[in-house]
């Protein structure tokens, strides 16, 4: 077992929020140099970047696992993260079926997709700010369904949260963990801090810190310690269940 500095959440240029500095290789090297492990890279509603930033990474010593940030139905934002680049790519798909609209760069920025030297080698058209069709359970279940694990992201945020949206965490809704983006404990079930108000979750669901960077000054700013064997969503998944020895560190 090894102590792995995860920061599960990290945009790209992709995102049409994040800035252009953000390139894959820019994050790869920016993670490094905050002493990150383990990196997800989860635009909104895709994961065009998520090759660059893995072959960007090759002998760095950083690990990249691919991953979505989607927008539920709802306007829940859930990270679907997956250690299988076929399964990953088999979620992009059912979220592209499921979004309608075109970006407007002017209105909402550009949707850069880059190779792993930061070159722009095409632009994604798609309104990828914008909400799926796909309802909150639906997202979980296609995301388990790939064999990906299911966060509900930024539970401590006035937006886009699944208890901001909702209020609660809808019950026998199988989410994999919960991320909070401020300094809050990782251990507790219930979430009381100034920034997040009172957050209910279900006992016994796994909190982690992310940055969700959108620049690149954010990376790691927020990151969550693990126990791991080896630097995988498979083995994130482990410590989020604490099995087999796997756990969150505090």
């Amino acid at each position: 077992m090894k102590e792995v500095r995860a920061d599960l959440h990290i945009h790209t240029c992709l995102s049409p929020c994040a800035e252009r500095d953000m390139s894959p290789p820019a994050v790869v090297r920016t993670a490094r140099e905050r002493g990150l492990d383990l990196i997800a890279v989860c635009d909104h509603n895709s994961a065009e970047n998520v090759g660059a930033a893995t072959r960007a990474a090759r002998d760095t010593g950083l690990a990249v696992i691919g991953g979505m940030e989607i927008c539920t139905r709802e306007e829940v934002h859930v990270l679907g993260i997956f250690d299988d680049g076929l399964a990953l790519s088999s979620a992009q798909q059912a979220v592209y079926q499921n979004l309608s609209g075109e970006n407007n760069p002017e209105v909402f920025g550009e949707q850069l997709v880059m190779n792993e030297r930061g070159e722009v080698v095409g632009h994604n058209s798609r309104l990828l700010i914008g909400a799926t069709g796909l309802s909150l359970k639906e997202v979980v279940g296609t995301i388990h369904s790939l064999g990906g694990l299911a966060i509900a992201a930024h539970v401590d945020r006035p937006r886009f949260s699944v208890i901001s949206q909702l209020g609660f965490v809808p019950p026998g809704l199988e989410l994999d963990g919960a991320e909070v983006c401020s300094d809050v404990a990782t251990t507790v079930s219930v979430v009381d801090t100034a920034q997040a108000g009172r957050l209910r979750l279900p006992e016994g669901l796994a909190v982690v810190r992310s940055s969700d960077a959108h620049r690149p000054e954010e990376i790691g700013s927020r990151c969550t310690r693990l126990l791991v064997e080896e630097p995988t969503a498979c083995e994130v998944g482990k410590a989020l269940r604490r099995i087999e020895g796997r756990r969150i560190l505090v």
